[in-house]
This record gives structure tokens, sequence and C-alpha cells, in this order.
């Protein structure tokens, strides 16, 4: 069995811990840090490196270990904690969280993920910044400035948020574009309604490996197939919960399109409110309607067609 080495990422420094060994390091998060721990980890054999994902902090890392041709594994946060929760460590501390993520990565023998290519992850980078951009815009637009002055510098703002953000979509839609095969499978989506250019591209970034993936695997992935509650004899209302809850919003306005642009998928709301389904219900399908479509479409590399051909 594969050795593994978990590690805790913070702003300023990475700790890990060795499992084989029990031996825990501390390193910068920076580059001289990165150069160490990738000379630490050659020395250990490469063994399996399992760290969270904690936005803007472990991309450095996980492009270090990528250049350095080393086996990584990226967890959800969640799951990292729920798993020390199981084993019964509730203290949670950098070198304790290091030591649990790689007792998780053999405990659930972990398999390495491949390295994201140098254009995607500038593409992930940059879909983070637009995010931030739009929630700030969003907040900005809620303002009820209270005379004159504070309306005038709140309007400045907007016009500010307004220019990075398509300044942004500008600079993503430039990426995809010199890149054939992105440039080909952007253009698979936005041939679907109710998807366009943005949707489209947050898609891209957000799940890579859409085409490649059962309809099942793709809905779990992006969180969007209802987990079943049942007990004995009790039968609970299923709800959709984990995966990728950016791509999930970026799916929600695209589907409220879809109910009136698409008519396969105008029906089959129509279908399920005539049965009594909730609204949020009828919405969540349709967004795991759009998502099995993309997979299907980029699987088979073909734009949608009204009547499948």
């Amino acid at each position: 069995m594969q050795d593994t080495l978990g590690i805790d990422v913070s702003k300023d420094r990475l700790d890990a811990h060795a499992l084989a060994s029990g031996e825990a390091r501390s390193f910068g998060n920076d580059r001289a840090g990165w150069a160490r721990l990738v000379r630490w980890l050659r020395h250990l054999g490469a063994p399996l490196v399992i760290f969270e994902a904690t936005g803007i902090y472990h991309r450095g890392l996980e492009r270090a270990l990528a250049a350095a041709g080393l086996p990584f594994y990226k967890a959800s946060p969640l799951r990292a904690r729920r798993f020390a929760e199981s084993c019964g460590r509730l203290a949670k501390t950098d070198r304790i969280d290091a030591e649990m993520l790689a007792r998780m990565a053999a405990a659930l023998a972990l398999e390495a993920q491949p390295a994201a290519p140098e254009n995607l992850r500038a593409l992930k980078d940059l879909l983070a910044a637009r995010r931030a951009l739009a929630r700030d815009l969003a907040r900005e637009r809620t303002r009820t400035p209270a005379n004159a002055l504070l309306g005038r510098l709140a309007r400045a703002r907007e016009r500010l948020l307004v220019g990075q953000l398509a300044a942004l979509d500008a600079g993503i839609a430039a990426r995809i574009a010199a890149d054939p095969g992105l440039a080909r499978r952007a253009a698979i989506l936005r041939s679907i309604p109710g998807i366009g250019p943005v949707t489209a591209a947050e898609i891209l970034i957000d799940m890579p490996e859409l085409g490649t993936l059962s309809g099942k695997a793709a809905a779990s992935l992006a969180g969007l197939a209802p987990v079943p509650r049942q007990s004995g004899k009790t039968q609970g209302q299923a709800h959709i919960r984990g995966g990728r809850p950016g791509l999930r919003r970026a799916l929600y306005m695209p589907a409220l399109v879809a109910m009136r642009c698409n008519a396969g998928l105008k029906a089959k709301a129509q279908r399920m409110a005539t049965s009594g389904k909730p609204p949020k219900v009828i919405v969540t399908a349709v967004m795991r309607n759009l998502l099995v479509l993309a997979n299907v479409l980029l699987g088979e590399d073909r734009l949608w067609q009204p009547t499948r051909p």
C-alpha cells in the first residue's frame, strides 16, 4: 500500500505528517517552502500527498506538486472534518489535521488525482475572482445610500465593479477561445437552450471531467443527486447536498430559462408541477437534466439539436 502524507494548509505555513514514519515537519507556504517540501517528499519515496482545498492558499502547493510530478489528492474540508470526528478526534490543530488527513487517505485508499493543465488552473483563478466580484456587486446593489454623496460613491463603486467583471469575462473568454479543445466544448455547451457564455465557462472550469462520467456520477459530483433518507419504516424526504455549490448556482438561472425555452424541459417541469412537486424541487430537477444533457453532448462531441440524431 502506498504511503500517505497529510498537509494542513494555512496562509503562511504547511504542516505535514508522514503516516508511515510518524514524522512531522513544517514548511513555509512559499516558493522556498515548496522546494524544501518537494525534496523531503522525494526522500520519502513520493508518498500520496493529501491536503484540503483552502481557496487561494493551496494553489501554490498544488502547482509545485504537479510540476514535480508528485501524486496528490485535494480533499473536501467537510469530508476531512467528518472523517476526523468519526475517529473520535474532536481536537483541531494544524498538526492533528495533517495527521488525520494522512490517515484518511490510507483508510479510504484514495487515489492520486490528475494534475490540471496550467490553462485550466489559470481559468480557475479567474473564475474565483469573478465570483468574488459578483458577490461584491450584488451587495453593492442592495445598499440604500443615506444621502446624495453616499449615493454618488455607491454608483461609482458599482461602475467600477461592472467594469472589472467585464474585464474578467473577456479574459476568461479569450483563454477558452485560445484553446481549441475548450473552445469546442464551450460551443457544445452554448448550443443548449438556456446556457450562455458565462454559464458555459463556469461548467467547463468547475467540472472539467464532464463528458467522461455517467449521468448519475455527474449529478452526484455536482451535488444535484437527491440523497435518500430512510431508516426502517421511516421514509424521509430526499435532499441534495455536498457537491460543487458554485456550479449549482451557475445552473440556477439557465434552468429557469430552459423551463421556458427548451420544449422537453418545459414539458418535464409542467408534469412535475401538475403532480404537486414544489417549485424548488422542479428547478433542481431541471438543473440536473441540464447537467446530464451537457455530459451526454460533451461525451458524444456534438451540438444540441431539438431531436436526437
